[in-house]
């Protein structure tokens, strides 16, 4: 049987954000994949070094909404290293209670998409439906829904009020049951079964091969996780549980993070019942030359910044690493020997997000043009019809 080429990209109704997958297939079975990255040039680390240590978390924040909470805490820590110092107790158990709602909202939001992908639209509504509630949660405790302008080097921004800690747990309880329904719906349903069950298997040992982070490494039992690993914030003083499955296809990465939605529910319970009392923030004025480097576990893996300073009170270097750049890779793995039906949900069940991982800047030579936006857009349009021609098409 012959083989065809399917192209998915770079600009494709599935994507929110451009990339190019080149499938090789014979037949409806994939035989060959491969992926270019590099469409989005957005030089966030470029900009970083323009920028004072305190407005490079409001940048970072930026690098990915679903991500607003995972740069800038990443980033404050490795402002932090440089010093190097501990926040107080306070912030630590603030800075806690931010991440985990995130990682609740983004694992719903994931969630939502898969079952769109699969055409179970009913679970697309009722996880959504269910977001809705984790955003007005963010909302009382930050102000806002996304880029929630918590952190900054030396503790957090604003403090949780007293009053608002009843209301919070009562409207997070409520989620629960429906939650509840959402997990039953997914690991009991058998047409989700049929459609992710043994579809994209990635093996434990090509998930350490590969470097694959977060529930895409959990689900292929390799039990790493920063917030145990390398304990921050105050996940070292709270009871929670490391979600590990062994069959690293589809369904488990699915299972991993409904069931880690449920430990995230029990941390932020446990550090709003206990929050210590106390500074909220360290007010830094200075920060030393040196080196330094911060990475906490966000929604899709290991989140990783290292920050250079030179003692002018800004970056001197920034550079980013996110969980995507690791765990897209993967793909070429689990895609292989399956059917092309099948290509689009084993994407989506590492939860990419290519916004976080394309923050580089376009660095050139000396004697080398720099390109505008309206020139950088002719030679994408070029390089389209280019490949139009040489595909037939």
């Amino acid at each position: 049987m012959g083989r065809t080429i399917v192209p998915i990209g770079p600009y494709h109704p599935l994507q929110e954000e451009p990339e190019f997958f080149t499938l090789t297939v014979e037949g409806e079975t994939v035989v060959d994949i491969d992926v270019q990255l590099g469409y989005n040039h957005r030089g966030i680390e470029k900009l970083s070094e323009s920028k004072s240590f305190d407005q490079t978390t409001f940048l970072v924040e930026r690098i990915c909404g679903i991500c607003s909470t995972s740069h800038p805490f990443a980033c404050t820590r490795a402002v932090e290293d440089i010093i190097p110092v501990e926040v107080p107790e306070r912030a630590k158990y603030i800075r806690t209670i931010i991440a985990e709602g995130e990682r609740i909202h983004s694992h719903l939001l994931w969630l939502g998409l898969a079952g769109h992908f699969l055409g179970y639209n009913t679970v697309y509504m009722w996880a959504w439906k269910l977001r809705e509630e984790i955003l007005d949660v963010m909302e009382i405790l930050s102000g806002n829904r996304n880029n929630y302008a918590m952190f900054k080097p030396g503790g957090v921004r604003r403090d949780i009020k007293t009053e608002d800690i009843t209301g919070v747990i009562e409207k997070i309880d409520s989620i629960v049951p429906t939650l509840e329904m959402l997990k039953k719906a997914v690991i009991d349903d058998p047409v989700l079964h049929a459609r992710t069950k043994g579809i994209g298997i990635l093996s434990k040992e090509e998930a350490i091969n590969f470097s694959a982070l977060g529930p895409t490494a959990r689900a292929s039992g390799v039990a790493r996780d920063v917030r145990k690993d390398s304990p921050y914030g105050a996940y070292d003083k709270i009871g929670w549980k490391m979600i590990v499955t062994q069959n690293g296809d589809v369904f488990d990465k699915a299972v991993v993070r409904i069931l880690e939605t449920f430990e995230s529910i029990k941390i932020i319970k446990y550090c709003l019942l206990n929050l210590p009392a106390g500074e909220i923030d360290l007010k830094l004025k200075n920060i030393p030359a040196g080196e330094g480097i911060g990475h906490i576990e966000a929604p899709r893996g290991e989140t990783f910044h290292y920050i250079r300073s030179d003692g002018t009170n800004r970056p001197v270097r920034h550079k980013v690493r996110a969980p995507t750049f690791m765990n897209l890779p993967t793909y070429k793995a689990t895609v292989v020997g399956e059917t092309i039906s099948d290509a689009t949900i084993i994407l989506a069940a590492i939860d990419p997000c290519y916004c976080c991982t394309e923050r580089m800047a376009v660095r050139t030579t000396k004697g080398k043009k720099l390109y505008n936006g309206e020139e950088l857009v002719k030679l994408s349009q070029a390089k389209t019809e280019k490949l139009r021609k040489k595909m037939g098409y």
